[in-house]
């Protein structure tokens, strides 16, 4: 009798196990179709699609071919929207690509609805139903308003199509399966962000640039939320290593010591480097941070960027951003 009750309860355990895991294999994203709007081309959208796309939120830094032998990686002559493969350094769970987002038929996102585009980008889901790897920061480009997202695919269809075939993200087994999780769809418009509120429009900017995601602690892939802007996390290519600043007002350890002058200067400065060639990459000025892209921020975007960052919670984090020996890869 009780060897049927303890085989009863294995079985049970092994079909509750076994249902699971056929869950997690069989299941999609939560998604919603995609809309059908026909996103009208005008010469404002085209220019504020610019701006997103190159510079507040680095759209081309993932997705274009760079030169990373000079300093900030430029990119490539003809590489923007190309697509990549991200290099191992980067310790991801596999092997991640960012596609070729560029009208390319083929190869590219030609054959892609405006509204399959919108969908992607805000809600993490690819035109085939796949949840993207959320690398691609569509948890903070869901906050990206109706109007201004418009602007990114009126520019994206604008991009002159680049033949270049990227394979598919492949991500290790464990990882394909949470991945599903992650899109979420929107349930209503975005409206614009208040840029009359230098701190509401400095949110909205540090959201749309994902800044949280490289300027806080991570931890199992996850940014930890009471670390919030400490600092901290690694980035490795090739023989390099840069480490992300603290950028919380904490006095000592982070920015709030700094006045509204200094933070501006600080992407001010790199202006000439982004208009002109910029200087070998080496360990002491390597870095990820897209300095080259943020340098062309309007100033009245730095300064509301600023007064936001004034007002999140200081954290004490003493970070070595440019450490002169780059010590090995998870010491």
């Amino acid at each position: 009798m009780l060897k049927k009750i303890v085989l009863s309860v294995v079985l049970a355990v092994v079909l509750v196990a076994g249902g699971g895991l056929g869950y997690l294999l069989l299941r999609k994203p939560a998604m919603r179709a995609p809309s059908d709007i026909k996103v009208e081309t005008t010469p404002a959208r085209l220019v504020r699609g610019k701006y997103i796309f190159e510079t507040i939120s680095d759209c081309t830094g993932c997705h274009s071919e760079r030169d990373f032998s000079k300093f900030g990686g430029p990119v490539v002559e003809a590489g923007c929207g190309k697509g990549v493969v991200f290099p191992p350094e980067l310790r991801l769970p596999g092997t991640v690509a960012a596609p070729n987002i560029t009208p390319d038929v083929e190869t590219g996102i030609g054959a892609w609805t405006d509204g399959e585009k919108i969908r992607a980008i805000r809600e993490g889901v690819s035109r085939d139903g796949r949840a993207l790897f959320p690398m691609m920061p569509y948890a903070y480009f869901r906050s990206m308003s109706d109007e201004d997202v418009y602007s990114v695919v009126a520019y994206l269809n604008s991009l002159p199509p680049v033949k270049h075939a990227v394979p598919r993200t492949k991500l290790n087994f464990r990882v394909s399966l949470l991945v599903k999780g992650s899109p979420k769809p929107l349930d209503g418009p975005v409206p614009p962000p208040d840029r009359t509120n230098p701190v509401k429009y400095g949110q909205y900017l540090v959201t749309v640039a994902g800044c949280a995601d490289c300027h806080t602690p991570a931890e199992k892939g996850q940014i930890v939320e009471s670390k919030l802007f400490a600092g901290g996390q690694e980035f490795r290519l090739g023989p390099y290593l840069a480490v992300s600043a603290n950028i919380s007002p904490e006095p000592e350890t982070g920015i709030g010591a700094w006045t509204e002058e200094r933070f501006v200067n600080k992407f001010v400065n790199y202006r000439t480097f982004a208009q002109g060639t910029p200087p070998k990459m080496s360990q002491a000025n390597f870095t990820l941070m897209p300095w080259l892209g943020f340098s062309q921020l309007p100033v009245e975007d730095l300064k509301a960027i600023y007064a936001y960052l004034r007002t999140v919670a200081p954290r004490s984090n003493k970070v070595e951003t440019h450490p002169t020996v780059v010590p090995p890869a998870g010491s």
